[in-house]
Protein backbone atom coordinates (compact mmCIF):
# COMPACT_ATOMS: atom_id res chain seq x y z
CA UNK A 1 0.00 0.00 0.00
CA UNK A 2 1.48 3.34 -0.64
CA UNK A 3 1.45 6.36 0.96
CA UNK A 4 -1.99 8.12 -0.61
CA UNK A 5 -3.46 4.92 -0.12
CA UNK A 6 -2.43 5.24 3.64
CA UNK A 7 -3.10 8.52 3.52
CA UNK A 8 -6.84 8.00 2.47
CA UNK A 9 -7.27 5.23 4.55
CA UNK A 10 -6.57 7.08 7.62
CA UNK A 11 -9.06 9.84 6.47
CA UNK A 12 -11.88 7.45 5.81
CA UNK A 13 -11.01 6.37 9.72
CA UNK A 14 -10.84 10.02 10.91
CA UNK A 15 -14.18 10.49 9.52
CA UNK A 16 -15.39 7.91 11.63
CA UNK A 17 -13.38 8.66 15.05
CA UNK A 18 -14.27 12.16 16.10
CA UNK A 19 -13.29 12.93 19.66
CA UNK A 20 -12.57 10.30 21.84
CA UNK A 21 -14.14 10.48 25.26
CA UNK A 22 -11.25 11.97 27.02
CA UNK A 23 -12.03 15.16 24.20
CA UNK A 24 -15.61 15.12 25.21
CA UNK A 25 -15.08 15.70 28.68
CA UNK A 26 -12.02 18.29 27.92
CA UNK A 27 -14.24 20.19 26.05
CA UNK A 28 -17.20 20.02 28.31
CA UNK A 29 -15.26 21.26 31.53
CA UNK A 30 -13.64 23.95 29.30
CA UNK A 31 -17.04 25.33 28.04
CA UNK A 32 -18.45 25.59 31.76
CA UNK A 33 -15.54 27.32 32.75
CA UNK A 34 -12.88 29.66 30.89
CA UNK A 35 -14.72 28.90 27.51
CA UNK A 36 -18.48 29.68 29.19
CA UNK A 37 -17.95 33.08 27.69
CA UNK A 38 -18.22 30.77 23.71
CA UNK A 39 -21.27 29.20 24.97
CA UNK A 40 -23.69 31.10 21.99
CA UNK A 41 -20.82 31.33 19.42
CA UNK A 42 -17.07 32.40 19.42
CA UNK A 43 -17.54 36.23 18.47
CA UNK A 44 -16.66 37.56 21.61
CA UNK A 45 -12.81 35.96 20.98
CA UNK A 46 -10.89 39.45 20.94
CA UNK A 47 -6.61 39.40 20.07
CA UNK A 48 -4.64 42.88 21.50
CA UNK A 49 -2.89 44.68 18.52
CA UNK A 50 -0.45 48.02 18.47
CA UNK A 51 -2.10 50.10 15.92
CA UNK A 52 0.63 52.30 15.66
CA UNK A 53 2.52 49.30 14.26
CA UNK A 54 0.03 49.22 11.20
CA UNK A 55 0.51 53.04 10.13
CA UNK A 56 1.07 53.26 6.41
CA UNK A 57 -1.49 50.32 5.41
CA UNK A 58 -3.95 51.26 3.11
CA UNK A 59 -7.06 50.77 2.63
CA UNK A 60 -7.08 50.97 6.53
CA UNK A 61 -10.33 49.22 7.87
CA UNK A 62 -12.69 52.38 9.24
CA UNK A 63 -13.84 49.91 12.06
CA UNK A 64 -10.65 49.96 13.61
CA UNK A 65 -8.44 52.32 15.69
CA UNK A 66 -6.40 54.91 13.76
CA UNK A 67 -2.80 54.36 13.84
CA UNK A 68 -1.63 57.23 16.44
CA UNK A 69 -3.34 55.69 18.77
CA UNK A 70 -0.72 54.60 21.31
CA UNK A 71 -1.24 51.31 23.12
CA UNK A 72 -2.95 48.36 22.42
CA UNK A 73 -6.42 48.03 21.07
CA UNK A 74 -8.33 44.83 20.93
CA UNK A 75 -10.70 43.32 18.20
CA UNK A 76 -13.17 40.51 17.86
CA UNK A 77 -13.91 38.48 15.84
CA UNK A 78 -17.96 39.79 15.52
CA UNK A 79 -15.91 43.12 14.63
CA UNK A 80 -13.92 41.95 11.89
CA UNK A 81 -16.67 40.10 10.53
CA UNK A 82 -19.15 43.61 10.61
CA UNK A 83 -15.23 44.72 9.17
CA UNK A 84 -15.47 42.44 6.41
CA UNK A 85 -19.04 42.85 6.02
CA UNK A 86 -18.95 46.54 5.67
CA UNK A 87 -15.40 46.55 2.95
CA UNK A 88 -17.20 43.69 1.08
CA UNK A 89 -20.66 45.25 0.11
CA UNK A 90 -17.86 48.46 -1.07
CA UNK A 91 -15.92 46.03 -2.83
CA UNK A 92 -13.05 47.01 -1.01
CA UNK A 93 -11.42 43.42 -1.01
CA UNK A 94 -8.23 44.60 0.07
CA UNK A 95 -9.89 46.12 3.16
CA UNK A 96 -11.66 42.94 4.33
CA UNK A 97 -8.22 41.03 3.84
CA UNK A 98 -6.79 43.90 6.59
CA UNK A 99 -9.38 43.49 9.15
CA UNK A 100 -8.73 39.77 9.15
CA UNK A 101 -4.30 40.00 8.76
CA UNK A 102 -4.57 42.30 11.79
CA UNK A 103 -6.91 40.13 14.18
CA UNK A 104 -4.96 37.25 12.20
CA UNK A 105 -1.57 38.72 13.80
CA UNK A 106 -2.34 40.23 16.79
CA UNK A 107 1.14 41.78 18.48
CA UNK A 108 3.40 39.97 16.48
CA UNK A 109 5.95 42.51 14.80
CA UNK A 110 6.58 41.16 11.19
CA UNK A 111 2.67 41.41 10.44
CA UNK A 112 2.56 44.44 9.04
CA UNK A 113 5.55 44.34 6.99
CA UNK A 114 4.23 40.92 5.42
CA UNK A 115 1.02 42.87 4.86
CA UNK A 116 2.50 45.52 2.69
CA UNK A 117 4.45 42.98 0.37
CA UNK A 118 0.96 41.16 -0.09
CA UNK A 119 -1.20 44.27 -0.89
CA UNK A 120 1.63 45.13 -2.81
CA UNK A 121 0.46 42.35 -5.42
CA UNK A 122 -1.03 43.22 -8.98
CA UNK A 123 -3.29 40.16 -7.87
CA UNK A 124 -4.46 41.02 -4.75
CA UNK A 125 -7.74 42.68 -5.51
CA UNK A 126 -8.83 40.04 -8.38
CA UNK A 127 -8.03 37.54 -6.29
CA UNK A 128 -9.88 38.26 -3.28
CA UNK A 129 -12.90 38.88 -5.21
CA UNK A 130 -12.88 35.98 -7.20
CA UNK A 131 -12.45 34.17 -3.93
CA UNK A 132 -15.66 35.87 -2.46
CA UNK A 133 -18.10 35.03 -5.17
CA UNK A 134 -16.51 31.45 -5.41
CA UNK A 135 -17.36 31.49 -1.42
CA UNK A 136 -20.74 32.42 -2.20
CA UNK A 137 -21.35 30.25 -5.36
CA UNK A 138 -19.29 26.82 -4.95
CA UNK A 139 -18.88 27.03 -1.09
CA UNK A 140 -15.40 27.18 1.26
CA UNK A 141 -13.17 24.49 -0.36
CA UNK A 142 -13.57 25.34 -3.90
CA UNK A 143 -12.87 29.61 -2.78
CA UNK A 144 -9.98 27.88 -0.66
CA UNK A 145 -8.84 26.11 -3.83
CA UNK A 146 -8.84 29.04 -6.03
CA UNK A 147 -7.08 31.11 -3.42
CA UNK A 148 -4.44 28.67 -2.80
CA UNK A 149 -0.79 30.33 -4.63
CA UNK A 150 -3.11 33.00 -6.10
CA UNK A 151 -1.57 35.59 -4.35
CA UNK A 152 2.19 35.81 -3.27
CA UNK A 153 2.81 35.86 0.26
CA UNK A 154 -0.56 34.91 1.37
CA UNK A 155 -0.59 31.80 2.67
CA UNK A 156 -3.86 29.47 3.69
CA UNK A 157 -3.07 30.35 7.57
CA UNK A 158 -4.38 33.66 6.50
CA UNK A 159 -6.31 33.84 3.70
CA UNK A 160 -8.61 30.76 5.42
CA UNK A 161 -9.04 33.64 8.20
CA UNK A 162 -9.86 35.71 5.56
CA UNK A 163 -12.86 32.79 4.08
CA UNK A 164 -13.88 32.49 8.02
CA UNK A 165 -14.99 35.97 8.14
CA UNK A 166 -16.32 36.27 5.10
CA UNK A 167 -18.44 33.33 5.12
CA UNK A 168 -19.79 34.97 8.91
CA UNK A 169 -20.85 38.13 6.93
CA UNK A 170 -22.98 35.50 4.87
CA UNK A 171 -24.42 34.63 8.59
CA UNK A 172 -25.42 38.53 9.55
CA UNK A 173 -26.78 39.18 6.34
CA UNK A 174 -29.31 35.87 5.72
CA UNK A 175 -29.69 34.73 9.51
CA UNK A 176 -27.72 31.21 8.46
CA UNK A 177 -27.12 29.01 11.63
CA UNK A 178 -25.85 25.00 11.25
CA UNK A 179 -28.25 22.97 13.38
CA UNK A 180 -25.07 20.16 13.34
CA UNK A 181 -27.75 17.79 15.35
CA UNK A 182 -29.76 17.59 12.45
CA UNK A 183 -29.21 17.93 8.56
CA UNK A 184 -25.74 18.62 7.53
CA UNK A 185 -25.40 21.55 5.34
CA UNK A 186 -23.77 20.28 2.02
CA UNK A 187 -20.87 22.68 1.63
CA UNK A 188 -19.88 23.50 5.14
CA UNK A 189 -18.96 26.71 6.14
CA UNK A 190 -15.55 28.22 6.02
CA UNK A 191 -13.20 27.72 9.10
CA UNK A 192 -9.56 29.20 10.02
CA UNK A 193 -6.64 26.31 9.64
CA UNK A 194 -3.73 27.50 10.81
CA UNK A 195 -0.61 25.32 12.47
CA UNK A 196 -1.72 25.40 15.59
CA UNK A 197 -4.91 23.14 14.84
CA UNK A 198 -2.89 21.39 12.32
CA UNK A 199 -0.80 20.04 14.93
CA UNK A 200 -3.94 18.93 16.75
CA UNK A 201 -5.62 17.18 13.93
CA UNK A 202 -1.98 15.25 12.83
CA UNK A 203 -1.20 14.22 16.41
CA UNK A 204 -5.30 12.88 16.93
CA UNK A 205 -4.68 11.19 13.65
CA UNK A 206 -1.64 9.53 14.75
CA UNK A 207 -3.38 8.23 17.41
CA UNK A 208 -5.78 7.17 14.82
CA UNK A 209 -3.99 5.47 12.67
CA UNK A 210 -1.75 3.62 15.15
CA UNK A 211 -5.03 2.30 16.64
CA UNK A 212 -6.01 0.98 13.62
CA UNK A 213 -2.71 -0.41 12.96
CA UNK A 214 -1.64 1.46 10.13
CA UNK A 215 1.79 1.29 9.50
CA UNK A 216 3.99 4.47 9.58
CA UNK A 217 0.67 5.88 10.92
CA UNK A 218 3.15 9.11 12.14
CA UNK A 219 4.76 10.08 9.25
CA UNK A 220 1.73 9.43 7.12
CA UNK A 221 -0.14 11.52 9.89
CA UNK A 222 3.01 14.13 9.48
CA UNK A 223 2.74 14.26 5.32
CA UNK A 224 -0.85 15.10 5.33
CA UNK A 225 -1.06 17.50 8.56
CA UNK A 226 1.73 19.71 7.58
CA UNK A 227 2.45 22.97 9.44
CA UNK A 228 0.97 24.96 6.24
CA UNK A 229 0.71 24.37 2.54
CA UNK A 230 -2.58 22.38 2.61
CA UNK A 231 -4.28 21.08 -0.19
CA UNK A 232 -8.17 22.14 -0.86
CA UNK A 233 -8.65 18.48 -0.70
CA UNK A 234 -6.86 18.29 3.04
CA UNK A 235 -8.97 21.86 3.60
CA UNK A 236 -12.25 19.60 2.84
CA UNK A 237 -11.31 16.93 5.21
CA UNK A 238 -10.50 19.31 8.08
CA UNK A 239 -14.01 20.80 7.52
CA UNK A 240 -16.08 17.87 7.16
CA UNK A 241 -14.59 16.64 10.69
CA UNK A 242 -14.90 19.90 12.48
CA UNK A 243 -18.71 20.09 11.48
CA UNK A 244 -19.24 16.24 12.37
CA UNK A 245 -17.22 16.62 15.64
CA UNK A 246 -19.39 19.77 16.58
CA UNK A 247 -22.51 17.66 15.60
CA UNK A 248 -21.10 15.35 18.36
CA UNK A 249 -20.28 17.15 21.27
CA UNK A 250 -23.73 18.89 20.32
CA UNK A 251 -25.32 15.51 21.01
CA UNK A 252 -23.19 14.76 24.10
CA UNK A 253 -25.43 16.60 26.69
CA UNK A 254 -22.53 19.30 27.64
CA UNK A 255 -24.23 22.84 26.32
CA UNK A 256 -22.07 22.65 22.75
CA UNK A 257 -23.30 25.11 20.26
CA UNK A 258 -23.81 22.85 17.55
CA UNK A 259 -24.18 25.62 15.38
CA UNK A 260 -20.91 26.84 15.52
CA UNK A 261 -18.04 24.87 14.57
CA UNK A 262 -15.96 27.76 15.41
CA UNK A 263 -16.24 27.24 19.11
CA UNK A 264 -14.25 23.49 18.53
CA UNK A 265 -11.61 25.22 16.13
CA UNK A 266 -11.16 28.00 18.66
CA UNK A 267 -10.99 25.09 21.33
CA UNK A 268 -8.08 23.40 19.40
CA UNK A 269 -6.05 26.45 18.42
CA UNK A 270 -6.10 27.35 22.47
CA UNK A 271 -4.80 23.79 23.03
CA UNK A 272 -8.05 22.31 25.55
CA UNK A 273 -7.46 19.27 24.09
CA UNK A 274 -3.99 17.37 23.52
CA UNK A 275 -4.48 14.33 21.49
CA UNK A 276 -0.85 13.39 22.70
CA UNK A 277 -1.25 13.58 26.13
Amino acid sequence: MGRQDLADALDDELGKRLLPPTAVRALGRWLAGSGAQYVTGAGGHAVEYVPAQWSGIEPWPVELPEWPRTGTARISRDQVAASTRGAAERSQWSEALVASYVWGQGRTGYGPHRLKEILAEPTVDDALAAAGATLRAEGAVAAYHGLRGAVKGLGPAFFTKFLYFLDQRRVLDHGCSLNLTADAPAAPRALILDQRVARVMRAHAAWVGADMGLATASDVAAWIWSDSGWTSHRYGVYLGWIHSATGQLAAAGIGWPGSRPDVLELALFDGVWNPAS
